[in-house]
């Protein structure tokens, strides 16, 4: 099991499980989100955080450009945002932000590398698409993996 926090450590949290897929994303709503070249993503079902702190993250919505909202959670004390959505998987899979783990996480792929920054290099022999991947290059993930986020999915309460 994981654990993570934010940089004041008022917010503390632990994966009950390994995440199910990890991304690094080199689109510019990451790049701008983390103020970084690039985010890492561990995706994990929802149910599967949790919290060590009695505090709970501040809820946010974001709005980038004509994307649907996503949102985050973020400490209410310095701001380190912990986790987000993505339209794809709603609140039932939340992206946590790989550098808030007190473990390093390695992407399994990484999506956007049209804007991925010039100076960072992707492993050969390591998953990368241009954008998110296509169904011409599923499956990009195992079976294992496939059924995580379909019981995530089927289990998720419509959104309000």
């Amino acid at each position: 099991m994981m654990q993570g926090g934010c940089n004041c450590r008022y917010i503390r949290f632990r994966l009950t499980s390994a995440p199910i897929f990890v991304n690094g994303c080199h689109c510019r709503v990451c790049q701008r989100e983390t103020g970084s070249a690039f985010a890492i993503n561990a995706m994990i079902e929802a149910d599967r955080i949790e919290m060590l702190t009695e505090t709970m993250p501040e809820r946010y919505t974001v709005r980038a450009g004509t994307q649907p909202p996503t949102r985050g959670a973020r400490c209410p004390r310095c701001a380190v945002a912990l986790w987000g959505t993505h339209p794809d998987f709603g609140e039932a899979i939340l992206f946590v932000r790989g550098g808030t783990l007190d473990e390093r996480v390695i992407p399994d792929a990484h999506f956007f590398t049209v804007t991925r920054h010039p100076l960072v290099t992707v492993p050969d022999d390591v998953q990368s698409f241009a954008g998110l991947p296509t169904a011409e290059d599923w499956p990009i993930w195992n079976v294992e993996v496939q059924a995580r986020i379909d019981a995530a999915m089927a289990a998720r309460l419509p959104e309000a």
